[in-house]
């Protein structure tokens, strides 16, 4: 599993069980409602809100914080939310995008650049980046989903790309556009998976050593301690022990 997936399904797990736990609710909860908003309230009619309120079930959001989300984008007062993404470098070259929803876009995008002025990093401008990236479906399924190769035969069969496993788990990747197909198959095979959604997968990797990486995760949870971010990606790659150190 590379080194930013990895670390990213080690942080979603760890995620649920402390302070961050409201802060990924109320994040889930933002895209339930722009999604419920741009297309229809009915997530079978809507693959971009059946895909969040998936995501949202897959990280333990209660059922009654899902249909408010939904309500919510009905009503006169939902607020208006601008999706921005924001490109840029962190400690040691690392490239890095930033995917916000906001309804005031002078202060987040102040707020992005601030964050990675103070942590060793540059705001760049669109499009600097993201050539670097492919945009994928990611479906994570923990070990007990089962071995690797029953879970590459469940992903052939679900119409995937590629599949990643090793000791923490299973990540299967798919075409964007192909994600809510693949999940669903895959959910029939294999259970309900850990996490469903859409993300920038990095075309190469930049290597980073304890004490770049350290500073690299102070810029990501600063960016993800944002209200209006909403997730961050970037293509860096450590090693086992030098990500364990530093996810204590």
């Amino acid at each position: 599993m590379a080194g930013h997936s990895k670390w990213a399904n080690i942080q979603h797990r760890k995620g649920r069980q402390d302070a961050a736990r409201s802060k990924l609710f109320s994040k889930l909860a933002k895209e339930i409602t722009v999604a419920a908003k741009m297309g229809d309230p009915d997530p079978d009619k809507n693959p971009r809100l059946r895909l969040a309120v998936k995501e949202a079930k897959a990280s333990s959001v209660p059922r009654d914080v899902i249909d408010r989300a939904i309500k919510k984008s009905q009503g006169g007062d939902a607020e208006n939310y601008e999706e921005i993404r924001y490109e840029g470098y962190g400690p040691g070259g690392v490239a890095v995008i930033v995917e916000a929803m906001t309804d005031n876009r002078n202060r987040t995008a102040s707020n992005v650049r601030s964050t990675f002025g103070k942590h060793g990093g540059n705001l760049a401008e669109t499009g600097a980046v993201s050539f670097m990236f492919d945009r994928k479906g990611q479906v994570v399924y923990l070990p007990e989903a089962g071995d690797a190769e029953t879970v590459l035969l469940a992903a052939i069969d679900a119409g995937a790309e590629d599949v990643e496993s090793d000791e923490e788990g299973h990540v299967v990747w798919c075409a964007a556009s192909d994600l809510s197909e693949v999940s669903t198959a895959l959910e029939s095979s294999l259970g309900e998976a850990d996490s469903t959604k859409l993300v920038w997968r990095p075309q190469t990797y930049t290597e980073v050593d304890e004490h770049t990486g350290a500073t690299l995760m102070k810029l990501i949870a600063a960016l993800e301690d944002d209200d209006d971010v909403q997730s961050v990606t970037g293509n860096f790659e450590m090693s086992d022990e030098v990500m364990e150190r530093l996810s204590a």
